[in-house]
């Protein structure tokens, strides 16, 4: 008698962004059957590529750091980073400038340590480089902490991270800064109000407030001394080149395919409907979208207690961005650039508090052609401009009244620094509102709920959601946001995925020419 056919488990994801493509690979990579389903006609997410004046410009994240979660990931599948979109890195991580009364004052930060203390000895004096190296120091042992109880976990509580930290766990933990706010840190570290506010900045990350988030974020300052590295045909190419990659491992990605609602059938997700009323079944759904959209019951009703709904005073910051092919001037850009405004606390009082576009905003430039290795461009150059924005989007329209004169204020500022951008060059303007249309049940948050408060280590959702069959990933969900968080958030997902399916698998039954049988058990998931 012959053999009883086992079918491999079959596996849907929802979304192309950055943590649906990881979970979709390594999914196929280990044999499941898989489908990527993807509203838009192309994959990233939120790290999309807009077209201005026939240039391609990238619209979404533009920092790559922590590039160990890639290189992990990518050699589980037989691949690598250098293959796919060779990144090099920066020497300069960023460059900072502000506009006084005595002129332009820029500060540069670079990844040797010695080239950024002695920076800012130039800049700001000998005493405040010496606590520049404290400061490096310290962010380094929060980072160290961290890696393992937080950001490759599976889902942090206070009670494991405690346990994971040692004997002296509670204590430890109290010193990493989650009860202390970042501002307040970094007033211990630095005298100087420029290098408070430059590394205050490091809050935005995760789209939050200085003044609320958590000292723990100070981490950040680890991870780009790290490194920080540009890629070959931009932060676009990365989705690209793992959409191809995940394919290749027989995943089918369909696109232009919005998924209208998750089913349930017994108390489980068992697939899909799509908006063309298609239904697709599947033994576990990844969930790749804002986790909130799902609280909302954007995804229906029977999957609305998956996650909870995040309400619009706990979102996280949005952004007004501006995609520029314009001719430049001026200010000698580097690859990634930060035009401080006078007055820091009244831009997120603004933003916060009162939900309106800063009257003073800082300004973030990515100048997408420059880098260590480029000479100025001769012509037009390609960058991305964005300032900070309240996640209103789905209440307000941001309508040209409200845009145009922040716009002027954000081109005043960049002048008054001394960069000139060629005026009427064609631009691509995107607002909260819009954000909100391709990123539903989010209001325009770019990254979940704002990180505030010592819980915010703890509070958001992990790769398992209250739905039994039902898997989340993104960068609304635990790690956090951000390019390498969102890649470890569909690792975990697919982590979970498989080790449920393996833990439910039963035995087969299977048939021996002699007439008798013996059990044979499956592990799914395995290839």
């Amino acid at each position: 008698m012959a053999e009883t056919a086992l079918r491999e488990p079959r596996a849907i994801v929802v979304g192309a962004g950055i943590g649906g493509l990881v979970s979709a690979l390594l999914l196929a990579q280990r044999g499941l059957q898989v489908t990527l389903l993807e509203a838009a006609a192309a994959p990233g997410g939120k790290m999309r590529q807009l077209e201005v004046d026939g240039a391609p410009i990238d619209g979404g994240p533009t920092v790559f750091t922590m590039r160990w979660v890639f290189d992990e990931l990518l050699a589980q599948c037989g691949s690598s980073l250098e293959s796919l979109v060779a990144p090099q890195p920066l020497s300069v991580l960023a460059r900072h400038a502000w506009a006084g009364a005595d002129g332009v004052q820029r500060l540069d930060l670079h990844a040797d340590l010695d080239a950024s203390v002695d920076a800012i000895g130039r800049f700001a004096g000998a005493a405040e480089a010496r606590r520049y190296r404290g400061f490096c120091a310290e962010s380094r042992r929060v980072y160290q902490h961290l890696e393992g109880p937080h950001i490759r976990s599976q889902r942090p509580s206070v009670p494991g991270m405690v346990a994971a930290l040692g004997p002296a766990g509670l204590a430890t933990l109290t010193r990493l800064g989650p009860f202390a706010t970042l501002w307040t840190r970094l007033g211990k570290h630095f005298h100087d109000p420029r290098l408070r506010q430059l590394f205050g900045r490091y809050a935005t990350y995760c789209g939050a407030s200085p003044w609320l988030a958590p000292a723990t974020l100070m981490l950040i300052a680890h991870v780009e001394r790290s490194g920080v590295w540009s890629l070959r045909g931009g932060m676009h190419a990365l989705p690209q080149a793992l959409a191809r990659l995940t394919q290749a491992r027989g995943a089918q990605l369909q696109y232009g395919c919005r998924v209208a609602q998750i089913l349930v059938r017994d108390g489980r997700a068992c697939g899909v409907r799509l908006a063309d009323g298609r239904e697709l079944s599947a033994d576990a759904v990844v969930f790749n979208g804002d986790a909130s959209a799902l609280g909302q019951g954007l995804l229906g009703e029977a999957a609305a207690g998956a996650a909870r709904a995040v309400p619009p005073p706990r979102r996280s910051l949005s952004a007004l961005t501006w995609a520029v092919h314009a001719r430049t001037a001026g200010f000698p850009l580097s690859h990634h650039n930060v035009f401080f405004c006078a007055d820091y606390r009244a831009e997120f009082d603004d933003v916060l508090r009162h939900r309106r576009l800063p009257a003073q905003g800082t300004v973030y430039v990515c100048a997408q052609d420059r880098d260590d290795h480029a000479t100025v461009p001769a012509g037009r150059e390609r960058l991305l401009c964005l300032v900070n924005a309240p996640a209103d989007g789905d209440t307000r329209p941001f309508d040209h009244a409200e845009i145009e004169p922040c716009l002027q204020r954000s081109q005043d500022l960049l002048q008054r620094c001394g960069l000139q951008v060629e005026p009427q060059a064609p631009r691509v303007v995107t607002t909260p509102a819009q954000f909100h249309r391709l990123f539903p049940g989010t209001g325009g948050a770019l990254y979940g709920a704002a990180g505030h408060g010592w819980m915010a280590l703890f509070r958001r959702s992990g790769s398992l959601s209250r739905l039994p069959g039902l898997y989340l990933a993104g960068g609304s969900v635990h790690p956090g946001p951000g390019v390498p968080m969102a890649a470890m958030s569909g690792r975990l997902a697919a982590e979970t995925v498989l080790a449920h399916l393996a833990s439910t698998s039963r035995s087969q039954r299977v048939a021996t020419s002699g007439g008798t049988s013996t059990p044979s058990a499956t592990t799914a998931g395995t290839a």
